[in-house]
């Protein structure tokens, strides 16, 4: 989808550091223990954007070098980066929330499963608001009503459940193919490794 920008090189460079650093600040805060749906709900959110931000942008600045400020001055490039930064936070949004609900079922007992849907069609409701494109919603959707008949909530979540983000991440990252699939391993890695992280912090705040 072609995206319009009407920034001036220093307003993108200014938006690259917010983009880029927000995330970061705000994983660093104090943790909150989650303690209802509601509080699992804004994890899931929460996360999910910082994984998907900072695992694209790291990898863009990784290949890039000292050229990757000078990209954004591309309106080509800024748009195939919001597109693949969509496109892999609504693959997160699935993983984190499968996740999750497998998580709580096997280790909390907790049997809503159904809680899974609700929130993942919450989180795109207030997506929507913040003009993620429709057909990435409408795509996500349907990946997700594919990938919830077929799950096994007692052990998903122990049955590499982020694989799918992970992989597109290496997929939608805007990297020539020739170069990316050199990257491939450790653009895989990069996103199990801060999943990883996330799956740390859920096990020690979670409260239900």
């Amino acid at each position: 989808m072609a995206i319009k920008y009407k920034l001036k090189l220093r307003d993108l460079k200014l938006q690259y550091l917010i983009d880029y650093f927000k995330p970061i600040l705000k994983y660093f805060k104090t943790k909150q223990k989650i303690k209802n749906y509601e509080d699992l709900k804004n994890f899931i959110k929460r996360k999910s954007a910082w994984i998907s931000q900072v695992t694209l942008y790291g990898y863009l600045k990784t290949r890039m070098g000292a050229k990757y400020v000078l990209m954004f001055e591309d309106e080509i490039f800024l748009g195939s980066i919001n597109k693949a930064k969509w496109n892999i936070y609504a693959v997160a949004l699935q993983d984190l929330c499968l996740y999750s609900i497998s998580y709580l079922k096997s280790t909390y007992q907790k049997h809503d499963t159904e809680k899974a849907k609700e929130i993942f069609l919450d989180i795109l409701k207030e997506e929507e608001k913040n003009q993620m494109p429709i057909e990435i919603l409408e795509k996500t959707k349907k990946e997700f009503d594919e990938r919830i008949v077929k799950i096994d909530w007692e052990k998903h979540y122990k049955d590499l459940p982020f694989n799918k983000s992970a992989l597109a991440l290496y997929e939608w990252s805007p990297i020539a193919d020739e170069l990316k699939s050199l990257d491939r391993k450790i653009v895989l890695n990069s996103m199990i490794l801060k999943w990883d992280i996330i799956k740390k912090e859920f096990s020690q705040i979670i409260n239900f």
